[in-house]
């Protein structure tokens, strides 16, 4: 008995294993990549040194072109990456659905080089050498069934304006960006995820995001906003809008946020006179990150927080007020973690009641 509940848990163990492999060590624009492989997705890891490319092309019944590696397993993969390329290779197979093309040294992006492939879902061109003035418009819009577009770490002075409409990721982190023409994202209504850090944006019109309907996580951090930038989609549950120089909150920052679950503002030069007492009155927020602030007080949160990080500022204690409007029975905050280290206080500095309203905390850091 004991050696079938052994079995049917190692069972379990790899099947659960198989199901989903999370990149979280790889750069993808900051935020860890899922490929759930029953869906018969391949790995985004380069194939480079862990395979024998002589007996893939020995064994391998189909064609590929000379500068990629095609691996058996997933015929419609093509690892063209860091090959130093200066443009897309030639004559790709019709086959090709998932085209890894970073690392390499690409300028340009033209629908010559895709004219043959019509079912391509993942493009991937990471670390390379793109420029908006450069970029084909037609040749994204023309993939029809591109789900996932990463072009992180390239020179784009703008979000390409054609985009397809059943793109579900869409990755510009650390380029150049400074415009997102109005109607850019009008029929993208699948998008779930857009990463927009480490760009030169400074203003989002009520147009720009327009029809992000579907609109999860959304990342604007180490941009140029002075202040929590407007017309934000209303659906997202993940809002990153650290290292941006924000001159203070109000108490409209976030409102109309119903979904809000995860809210990072650390590094954002904000103090404690910046912030009222309404700012973070969301009562869907679970996580709230306002670490290497300038704050000497901690900040008004809601009971249903979860998570609080505050390190690296300026706090010299608190009041449970900021935490529990009233201390009871049924009237507590569920806060999990606390994170007060870096601070100007200490253990013994925290008020004698806390332990009443923060009765549910695993864990405090001060």
């Amino acid at each position: 008995m004991a050696l079938l509940c052994c079995t049917m848990l190692v069972l379990l163990y790899v099947f659960g294993s198989a199901s989903a492999t999370v990149l979280a060590g790889m750069d993808y624009g900051g935020v860890p990549l899922w490929i759930n492989r029953l869906l018969g997705e391949p790995s985004v890891l380069s194939l480079q040194g862990r395979m024998d490319r002589a007996w893939f092309r020995t064994n391998n019944p189909q064609a590929c072109p000379e500068q990629c590696d095609c691996p058996i397993q997933w015929p419609t993969a093509l690892y063209c990456d860091h090959r130093v390329l200066a443009d897309i290779p030639d004559s790709l197979p019709e086959r090709t659905q998932y085209l890894f093309l970073q690392g390499n040294n690409i300028s340009s992006l033209s629908s010559l080089f895709l004219a043959n492939i019509t079912g391509l879902r993942w493009l991937i061109l990471d670390h390379n050498q793109l420029q908006s003035d450069t970029l084909d418009q037609s040749v994204l819009q023309n993939q029809t069934k591109l789900r996932y577009f990463f072009a992180n770490h390239n020179h784009l002075r703008s979000v390409p304006s054609t985009l397809p409409a059943g793109l579900k990721q869409l990755r510009l982190s650390y380029n150049q960006i400074s415009i997102i023409s109005p109607g850019t994202f009008q029929k993208l209504h699948n998008l779930t995820l857009l990463l927009l850090q480490g760009n030169r944006l400074q203003t989002i019109t009520e147009r720009d995001l327009k029809g992000l309907v579907r609109m999860n996580l959304l990342d604007l951090s180490g941009n140029l906003f002075l202040s929590v930038p407007r017309h934000l989609p209303p659906s997202v549950q993940q809002l990153y809008l650290s290292n941006n120089a924000l001159s203070g909150l109000d108490e409209e920052s976030f409102q109309g946020f119903l979904q809000l679950k995860y809210l990072r503002l650390s590094h954002c030069g904000l103090k404690s006179h910046d912030i009222p007492p309404q700012a973070f009155n969301i009562s869907s927020l679970v996580e709230l990150d306002l670490s290497n602030n300038k704050l000497t007080t901690v900040p008004t949160v809601p009971t249903s927080l979860q998570y609080l990080y505050l390190e690296a500022n300026e706090i010299q204690g608190f009041n449970v007020t900021s935490f529990c409007r009233e201390v009871g029975p049924l009237s507590y905050s569920r806060m999990k973690i606390l994170r007060l280290d870096g601070n100007k206080m200490t253990y013994q500095q925290l008020p004698p009641d806390w332990v009443f309203c923060l009765r549910v905390l695993e864990s405090i850091y001060v």
